[in-house]
């Protein structure tokens, strides 16, 4: 397979194409692309005893409505396209989900699950061969055609149903540009860094997780890229412009040249800002700031120490439940964490007990989470963890078995009330009495705990909570989203979502402020910290410390290392007086784009 277009005779040259999507991380990528099938997998079969067939026929029905869903939005995507390609794809797509409403394929999935006692995958795969095969034996060329229509849907619905590891990833050849569909938050963890460049996928939004895994791990990513899948092959060559949201296919030479060049550009920037690595985070007149790294992943704490993180302020436990088909033990999860611990040599080490549901939903969970009308608002989280005790006592106790090696905390993720907290602190409690009993090394004090506060509930009850918290941290993405009432991870209404909105900042200062009154510490490990157009006017808001993804945090300290208090206190208050978010954006931009100006900013001598 050819990489370069200079290895394509003409004959079999294709022109340079631009496709426009959401630019959800920054940075340029130049590789191969790899394009992922997400649909060719293998198909289990085997026999259902009479006890599991209708548990079988409400696993498939629910992979039928995830279906429905998908199409829906593909759907939407597709009226982005050109006058003529939407009507032709659209037409299609209408097609396929009415295969996934009332049709001869679910009817016949159905009777065979019911009287044969055959599974589901198997049960669909049947059933596609026998009506694709029907439509194959027609003599009229467009009715035969719709076998590969019939058979796209089924591998859709197959690829649903299958809740086992899989890695598509595995094979793609070193620094590739992944090209899907979609990408799952399950997917970006089985990616390898030293495997991808970038990515790119027709789903998805600026602030769902797999672009925030994206971020975490300095990838260039793009979103919501329409006709993106049917436009490359594999091997062919495709660059990334994750900071103007652009990928180009087949580049010409000419353009080849000018992203190498600013590839170049980007590498001698991140160079300078790793002489940052042992600056202290001061401010011009003093205030020192901590700014600590999100990790995704543990593979990830060297980058993150590399650029100076003074710790961790955020580590997402939802890699231990991703793509397997059991849990994790308790000696499973304290072994991931002593070892962290320890390269953490001193450094405090964050722990985010379990955040599942929604677009996180792991596959070990399935069951216990369940289908909710609106996940994001359904069992996940500490509600998960309270409703299911033994899920959270078993990584309670490995957290604490960890701590007994280093600095350690508990982050406890949405939390609505102080009864929850109480809680928690009970079950701790007397799981620090469980393990003195098994002898197991333990600290000396329970780690302190605190509460992530990302439901407008939560911030407004700050005060309250303070008394039963050992320490907040504002999660801005989830505040954010359930301030605005807006998904977060759909790209539909991905234009609304807007974290500088006077809801989102008037919550962000008053859980800041009550954090300040009752003397615990407070930290932001939302997108937001991470963004400079946001550090001035968080620090003058009072925050101190800050979380986020390794890749952005030189940029970040630079920033801090360029303020004064002063100055940044005066700019929130011009800030939290605006009631509109047109102002309120263009003060943010005046300020980002002076940030070498002695409007906000003076030459650190």
């Amino acid at each position: 397979m050819k990489n370069k277009p200079d290895d394509q005779s003409p004959e079999t040259v294709q022109p340079e194409k631009i496709l426009r999507g959401i630019g959800v991380s920054a940075g340029i990528a130049i590789g191969p692309a790899f394009v992922i099938d997400q649909h060719g997998v293998p198909v289990p079969e085997y026999s259902l005893l009479a006890s599991q067939i209708d548990k079988e026929m409400k696993r498939f029905q629910t992979a039928v409505v995830k279906t429905q869903k998908q199409l829906g939005q593909l759907r939407v995507k597709a009226e982005s396209l050109p006058e003529g390609a939407n009507e032709e794809i659209g037409l299609l797509l209408e097609a396929y989900k009415g295969m996934v409403s009332s049709s001869r394929l679910l009817r016949g999935v159905e009777a065979m699950i019911m009287n044969e006692r055959l599974n589901a995958e198997a049960a669909v795969q049947r059933q596609i061969n026998i009506i694709a095969a029907g439509f194959a034996a027609m003599k009229d060329e467009y009715l035969a055609a719709r076998a590969g229509d019939v058979r796209e849907v089924g591998s859709r619905l197959i690829r649903n149903l299958l809740q086992q590891k899989y890695n598509p990833f595995e094979h793609a050849p070193p620094s590739s540009i992944f090209l899907a569909e979609e990408i799952t938050p399950a997917d970006t963890a089985l990616m390898d860094p030293a495997r991808v460049a970038g990515f790119a996928a027709v789903l998805g939004g600026a602030e769902g997780h797999a672009a925030i895994m994206a971020r975490a791990l300095g990838i260039p990513a793009l979103l919501g890229v329409t006709a993106l899948i049917s436009g490359v092959s594999s091997g062919e060559l495709v660059v990334i412009d994750g900071n103007e949201g652009l990928i180009i296919l087949r580049p010409s030479a000419e353009t080849l040249a000018h992203y190498r060049a600013e590839a170049a550009k980007e590498v001698r920037e991140i160079k300078k800002l790793k002489g940052l690595r042992a600056v202290p985070a001061i401010t011009m007149d003093g205030t020192a700031i901590r700014v600590e790294a999100n990790l995704e992943l543990p593979r990830d704490v060297e980058a993150a120490l590399e650029t100076g993180a003074t710790g961790v302020g955020l580590l997402r436990t939802e890699f231990n439940f991703m793509n397997r088909p059991d849990l994790p033990s308790e000696d499973e999860q304290f072994e991931i964490l002593r070892d962290l611990v320890k390269k953490m040599e001193g450094r405090p080490l964050t722990v985010r007990t379990l955040d599942v549901g929604g677009e996180k939903i792991a596959s070990a969970l399935g069951e216990t989470v369940g289908e909710s009308i609106n996940p994001a608002l359904g069992l996940r989280a500490i509600r998960l963890g309270l409703r299911e005790p033994k899920l959270l006592d078993t990584q309670l106790s490995a957290i604490v078995r960890a701590s007994a090696y280093g600095p350690v905390r508990i982050l406890i993720p949405m939390v609505s009330s102080v009864d929850q907290m109480r809680q928690v602190r009970e079950r701790l409690v007397q799981i620090e009495k469980r393990l003195q009993k098994r002898g197991i090394k333990l600290p000396h004090v329970l780690p302190p705990i605190g509460a992530m506060i990302e439901i407008p509930g939560a911030a407004l009850s700050a005060d309250a909570l303070s008394k039963v918290c050992d320490f907040f941290a504002i999660g801005s993405n989830d505040l954010t989203q359930y301030t605005l009432a807006i998904d977060r991870g759909d790209d539909r209404v991905a234009n609304l979502y807007n974290p500088y909105h006077p809801a989102v900042l008037r919550l962000i200062e008053f859980t800041i402020a009550a954090a300040w009154r009752a003397n615990i510490p407070v930290s932001l490990c939302g997108e937001l910290a991470g963004n400079p157009r946001a550090t001035a006017l968080l620090l003058g808001l009072g925050l101190r410390e800050f979380s986020i993804a390794p890749s952005r945090l030189p940029k970040i300290k630079q920033i801090i290392r360029s303020l004064s208090m002063a100055q940044a206190v005066s700019f929130a208050q011009s800030v939290l007086q605006q009631n509109d978010e047109a102002t309120i954006n263009a003060l943010l931009d005046q300020g980002a784009g002076n940030i070498q100006s002695p409007l906000l900013m003076r030459k650190r001598r």
